[in-house]
């Protein structure tokens, strides 16, 4: 085999013509991602390499960290051609590291490019790619990539207004914003949540002076959501909690916050779950879905987030009890039958059985597959972490009825990671079939890769499509 050939990462016949015949083709849909709905809004060109691949990525970011590269030219304020030049010094020594071949298949993919990248190549490369992208915009890389549904991910005290105007646009790509209160919940530095409810007060014009009036906010603001097609909440927690609040409890922490004194771990503790029960009641009765994302410790490097802030690439897996927290969240809400459709993600792989385990329990009928462990997150969102979640599901869960891969990206470049999962996953089943641990039954196997791929994510969520994408995904072979 050669580098990124048409068989990569497909060793069996079978596995091959799963993908080719039937992954391949489908369309993309993205759930959950960052790209910026103004982005997408203005249809956005980008000038060059820096701006489409490097200006936000942190995973690059890290890469370069660790071979050297000043953080001028990483964060910093360099010409974005020599940042792009300290990244094409960087790419020769990822080998085996995921990047490697993330960033060569990108560059295949959306530019024909299939120059190894280098320091040497790097004028070659930054030229090319600068011409066709004065033809590629925004849209026209969601057409290419055949992208049915972008789900961006949404602070409710921000407007909605980019969102209005994407509505209007005559895209077959279907973008939704996402409920991300998070900030309500994290009362850590007592003054910026203060300012964050004064803010949240006056987009929903609802004063958030009690407890009563933040949780009117927060209702106020998940129905405007829904009014823009929302169907997803998303949250960010190292953990949750093994607690739970009654409302006078909630009520005497938030005023101790509101008055702007400091909250024991408790009590902060306390009152986020508080309102994270409160987001998921409203997601069940409007049927949304709601996700969790688990094991992360933020912000790690002191001197860089004080120069550069968050989402800098100084974030790392947590080694938290994930277990009894959880437990308790979900049981709560099972047992007043306000338990949502959940999708959970976890950062640490020690976590893997205890998250696909847990979710059993709480399976429910009509609807299959209504808890949802989700496609390997952030540091897992390679080869190996893939095939581990993919197991896991299979072995302790219904890998028929998983809602499949997405982004979780700030990059337009990042579509190829569908193709890497998808090459992965059919790997996988070819390599069960060609052991006789599965049936050779190609239409079986077929149906199987389709649903993952693409229809279980479509039925599940139940966004509107374009007609493009309504009936896509169904396999004829």
């Amino acid at each position: 085999m050669n580098f990124l050939d048409e068989n990569f990462l497909l060793n069996t016949d079978t596995a091959r013509r799963l993908y080719h015949d039937v992954a391949a083709g489908l369309p993309i849909y993205d759930y959950h991602c960052h790209l910026s709905p103004a982005d997408l809004a203005c249809n956005r060109r980008f000038s060059d390499l820096y701006e489409i691949w490097l200006e936000g990525d942190h995973y690059k970011w890290r890469a370069m960290r660790a071979n050297g590269v000043d953080e001028t030219f990483i964060t910093g304020n360099a010409d974005p051609y020599d940042k792009f030049l300290a990244w094409a010094r960087t790419v020769p020594n990822t080998l085996r590291n995921p990047l490697y071949q993330w960033s060569h298949l990108e560059l295949r993919r959306y530019f024909g490019i299939d120059t190894q990248l280098c320091e040497e190549t790097a004028r070659e490369i930054w030229d090319e790619a600068a011409q066709q992208l004065k033809e590629l915009d925004s849209h026209a890389i969601l057409d290419r990539f055949q992208v049915a549904l972008v789900g961006t991910t949404d602070d409710p005290a921000e407007p909605l207004d980019q969102h209005a105007l994407i509505s209007e646009l005559k895209m077959d790509t279907r973008v939704y914003p996402t409920f991300r209160p998070d900030r309500a919940f994290t009362t850590k530095n007592i003054r910026n949540w203060n300012e964050y409810l004064d803010k949240l007060s006056g987009v929903a014009s609802v004063t958030c002076n009690d407890l009563d009036g933040l949780l009117q906010a927060i209702t106020v603001m998940h129905d405007r959501f829904a009014r823009a097609g929302s169907r997803l909440s998303d949250h960010s927690f190292s953990h949750l909690p093994d607690v739970s609040y009654s409302d006078e409890q909630a009520e005497l922490a938030f005023a101790k916050a509101r008055n702007g004194k400091e909250l024991t771990v408790g009590e902060r503790e306390g009152l986020a779950m508080y309102l994270l029960r409160h987001t998921a009641r409203l997601d069940a009765e409007r049927g949304w879905t709601k996700q969790m994302h688990l094991g992360v410790v933020r912000n790690l490097n002191t001197r860089l987030f004080e120069l550069h802030g968050a989402d800098i690439g100084c974030d790392s897996m947590g080694d938290f009890r994930q277990g009894p927290g959880l437990h308790r969240f979900l049981d709560e809400l099972d047992r007043e039958s306000k338990l949502p459709q959940t999708i959970l993600y976890n950062l640490n792989p020690s976590d893997n059985y205890l998250f696909a385990t847990s979710l059993g329990n709480y399976q429910q009928g009509p609807a299959p597959g209504k808890m949802q462990w989700g496609s390997a997150w952030w540091y897992l969102d390679q080869k190996d972490g893939m095939t581990w979640q993919l197991n896991a599901l299979s072995q302790l869960g219904l890998l028929c009825h998983f809602v499949g891969m997405l982004t979780d990206s700030r990059s337009m470049m990042s579509y190829p990671r569908h193709e890497y999962f998808r090459r992965i996953l059919c790997g996988l089943i070819g390599e069960d079939a060609q052991r006789g641990e599965m049936p050779g039954d190609f239409d079986l196997l077929a149906k199987l890769v389709a649903d993952v791929c693409f229809n279980n994510a479509r039925a599940y969520f139940g966004f509107t499509l374009s007609p493009r994408y309504e009936r896509a995904g169904n396999v004829m072979v």
